[in-house]
């Protein structure tokens, strides 16, 4: 059960576990996208057709009929991998062995919809890490007792990036720790909810940049809302009243300020090694923007033919997502 391309390398990895066999996939019903809003498979509905296994995609399991389809294959395991659907008691109980779920963070820190995000936007020390848990689920969020956990460096990527990483990592420590949960020598672990977050949807409020925060902050926030929603920012052009939006797909923390005196936080400025945003302690290099209604372009290129001279904060936004 998934349906985005982190549970699609999940069910490339199950389907080559020699201790059981796949009897359905299940993912979320085609969505319409792109400019013709056509209807588009998800990653996990192409693999599995690829294989050749059988695809289901319920809206959800309220009906009594879907969850009597389900529980007619009488499943031993239940395997769960960024579905998108709170599975109720009523489906989890047709696991006969155990319902499991592969979930992206080192639980009981960040339950919820955007773990992969969230860690990297909370967590910006060069060392930090977070991981994947492979737990018993329960009717509740990311609640059940883990069986197995495997820690991962965030390194400086970005949530597309780690999200890559963290899925081979979540499907490798699935095939590693199956046999054992069949044969019951693998106990699940209550997890310790006094220590438990929340990792939230993100939504497009959360890529506004706030220039005031230390320059690895920023980075974080940048790399954590990459590529989706996106991180933004109102920047003023010289010689004009009118704030432009835009968009920033790649940048990276430039050096600390030693000692020199920083111009204020927002101040766009031609540096020897690109085009820097002044932060608290430092500036944030734009290397790849998209100014509204634009290409893509190098930070450089958009100074010269933008000639930006000031980066807005969030409260810039009005409450339509443009200019206040």
């Amino acid at each position: 059960m998934g349906t985005p391309d982190f549970a699609a390398v999940v069910l490339e990895q199950l389907v080559r576990w020699p201790g059981g066999r796949v009897a359905a996939v299940y993912t979320q019903p085609d969505r319409p996208r792109g400019r013709g809003m056509k209807l588009v498979p998800s990653p996990v509905k192409t693999l599995a057709e690829d294989l050749g296994l059988e695809v289901r995609q319920p809206e959800n399991f309220r009906s009594a009929e879907e969850r009597e389809r389900l529980a007619a294959l009488a499943p031993d395991l239940l395997v769960v991998a960024a579905y998108g659907l709170l599975l109720p008691g009523a489906v989890l109980d047709a696991a006969r062995i155990a319902p499991l779920n592969v979930h992206a963070s080192l639980l009981p820190r960040y339950r919820g919809a955007a773990p992969i995000q969230r860690a990297i936007m909370e967590n910006w020390a060069p060392d930090a890490v977070t991981g994947v848990s492979l737990m018993r689920m329960e009717p509740s969020l990311d609640t059940g007792p883990v069986y197995a956990a495997r820690s991962v460096p965030i390194a400086g990527r970005t949530a597309g990036e780690l999200t890559a990483v963290l899925a081979r990592a979540g499907a490798e420590l699935l095939l590693d720790t199956l046999d054992g949960i069949v044969a019951g020598t693998v106990p699940a672990v209550p997890q310790d909810a006094s220590a438990a977050t929340h990792a939230a949807k993100l939504s497009k409020a959360d890529g506004r940049i706030d220039w005031t925060l230390p320059v690895a902050r920023v980075d974080a926030l940048v790399r954590g809302v990459t590529p989706a929603p996106g991180a933004r920012t109102l920047v003023l052009p010289r010689g004009t009243a009118e704030p432009l939006e835009l968009r920033i797909l790649a940048g990276h923390a430039g050096d600390a300020a030693a000692g020199g005196a920083l111009p204020p936080a927002g101040t766009i400025a031609k540096l020897p090694a690109g085009l820097g945003v002044a932060c608290a302690d430092g500036f944030y290099m734009l290397d790849r923007v998209r100014p509204t209604g634009r290409k893509d372009m190098e930070g450089m290129a958009f100074a010269n033919g933008y000639a930006p001279v000031r980066a807005l904060g969030p409260g810039a936004f009005g409450p339509q997502g443009g200019a206040a």
